[in-house]
């Protein structure tokens, strides 16, 4: 089977499983995540897992349920309004817990119905937006299989996310939705100092410009998200964020919960710094 090799294992998280597991235990021992609670999607960041693994594991594993969860479908890219969306069209992703497995009928079916870039294991591009989420994802749900998608913030995003629903309760798939965004790159490394520095900037950045974007995923308002994220600057992924919220309102999503915040600045202070939300998206 052709497979996606991994690119940021050994960097960005451990590429060993042994050391996957004990930081996997260790962030639900940080703060715990919730279980079958309704929870049918959610927003994770893909900063390396010392920054943001523990906001991520923490979403995803709360997606867990007593029922069989067939297949996962992820939406990421760092992608201009402009760029052609993009899906993996076969195969699996590589994760040091073993593949998952590419969810081909599934995959075969919403091609079919969205113009999409067809991408084989071999031309898939490197994206920690989405690898850096594989590991959690081959942990808590083993037998899950995946689709993965690259989405632009347009009017589109909505879209690819809603038909990719349709099509998999068209063939009675019991599946979780993932998207994957970080928030605001502030300071000088990322050429954004709206609002000056120190601790002044910190503060704007996690009570006014994240707040707006985080606002705008809790009320799945998916032409805002693409806006913020555009006009703000604060999610580098609006359009995985919209796709992902479309996605699980079809599923019959109708409120959303902001299960934590962060920035790296706590982590490690420094002019430049990056915020991490996870949202999750509930049917009750």
């Amino acid at each position: 089977m052709e497979k996606k090799k991994m690119a940021f294992a050994g960097s960005w998280y451990p590429a060993d499983a042994d050391e996957c597991e004990a930081s996997i235990k260790d962030f639900l021992k940080e703060k715990p995540a919730f279980f079958n609670t309704g929870f049918v999607g959610g927003i994770v960041p893909h900063a390396g897992w010392y920054y943001s693994g523990s906001i991520a594991c923490r979403v995803i594993a709360s997606l867990r349920s007593d029922e069989k969860i067939d297949t996962i479908i992820m939406f990421g890219g760092h992608m201009h309004k402009q760029s052609e969306p993009f899906i993996l069209t076969h195969g699996a992703v590589e994760t040091p817990f073993g593949p998952i497995e590419v969810d081909k009928e599934l995959t075969d079916k919403i091609t079919t119905g969205i113009s999409l870039r067809l991408r084989s294991p071999h031309k898939f591009p490197d994206e920690n937006t989405l690898e850096l989420q594989y590991p959690f994802i081959k942990y808590f749900y083993p037998d899950a299989k995946i689709v993965v998608c690259g989405v632009a913030p347009s009017f589109f995003a909505a879209v690819i996310g809603s038909m990719a629903v349709a099509e998999a309760k068209d063939l009675s798939r019991n599946v979780r939705i993932i998207g994957s965004t970080d928030m605001t790159h502030y300071g000088p490394d990322f050429g954004f100092t709206k609002a000056g520095t120190g601790e002044k900037a910190v503060e704007w950045v996690k009570t006014k410009n994240d707040r707006n974007a985080i606002k705008a995923m809790m009320e799945m308002d998916e032409s805002q998200i693409i806006a913020q994220g555009l006009e703000n600057k604060n999610m580098c992924c609006a359009g995985s964020a919209a796709a992902a919220s479309a996605a699980c309102k079809k599923l019959g999503a109708v409120k959303a919960i902001e299960l934590d915040y962060a920035t790296s600045f706590e982590k490690s202070a420094s002019e430049s710094f990056v915020g991490y939300a996870g949202i999750l998206y509930s049917l009750f």
